[in-house]
């Protein structure tokens, strides 16, 4: 299977805090509203059928579904599963959630969604090209596929790595290897090799004075790109 167990490991251990704010998982709720808004722009998510790829405790997953989709949310982490169904039941928010590699979703149900997100994940697999042609595989003709991973580059090393783990301590030290980041580029080539348009790359920085996310032009650490398959 295309998965590193170290990586499930590390986040399942902190899967009881997923839904906590001021948890190791912060950045992902801050970062939330604005990578939701951006999809939901591209591809309007109501009555949408939509897989999110590596769901973890379901922040976005949750919030697509707000907008009116229909959500199944994926991943390899049994417990952070079960904290995204536990959350779904008490908020009342309908996400479906299965224990599945995103290999095994494509082979099960190729053209099956309108719109596949598969955010902060490639950058903890062992062959992130394998799920971009997952991705490619299970979004139907004419829908849309959205990415987000971290760039490589001395300059990413410093604010997603050290500024992140080691000075502003954002994040717990070892959530990311260095070597597993992605150029825009690569993730690019990723895409045409299986078959995606390309139609934009986004920007998302951290400004540490004004503790503020916020989208733009500048790909140097965060991006997000969107794609889409031909009809």
């Amino acid at each position: 299977m295309n998965v590193d167990p170290s990586e499930v490991q590390k986040f399942s251990d902190l899967a009881h805090r997923w839904w906590d704010p001021t948890s190791e998982f912060r950045p992902l709720h801050e970062i939330n509203p604005l990578r939701l808004e951006w999809i939901n722009a591209r591809a309007p998510l109501k009555g949408k059928r939509v897989l999110d790829i590596g769901c973890g405790g379901g922040i976005l997953a949750e919030s697509m579904a707000r907008k009116g989709a229909e959500v199944t949310g994926i991943d390899l982490s049994d417990k952070a599963l079960k904290v995204a169904d536990l959350h779904s039941l008490e908020t009342g928010v309908q996400v479906r959630y299965e224990l599945v590699a995103a290999e095994d979703m494509a082979a099960r149900e190729p053209s099956g969604f309108d719109v596949v997100t598969c955010m902060e994940m490639l950058e903890h697999v062992p062959d992130p090209e394998a799920i971009v042609h997952a991705c490619a595989t299970l979004v139907r003709p004419g829908g849309h596929v959205f990415f987000s991973t971290i760039n490589r580059n001395p300059k990413s090393y410093l604010f997603a790595v050290i500024g992140a783990e080691y000075v502003l301590k954002m994040l717990p030290k070892g959530t990311h290897d260095y070597a597993k980041f992605i150029k825009p580029a690569e993730l690019a080539r990723y895409t045409r090799h299986a078959g995606l348009d390309l139609d934009a790359v986004k920007g998302l920085t951290y400004n540490p004075l004004t503790k503020m996310y916020s989208l733009n032009q500048d790909t140097d650490v965060n991006y997000l790109m969107a794609c889409q398959r031909p009809a």
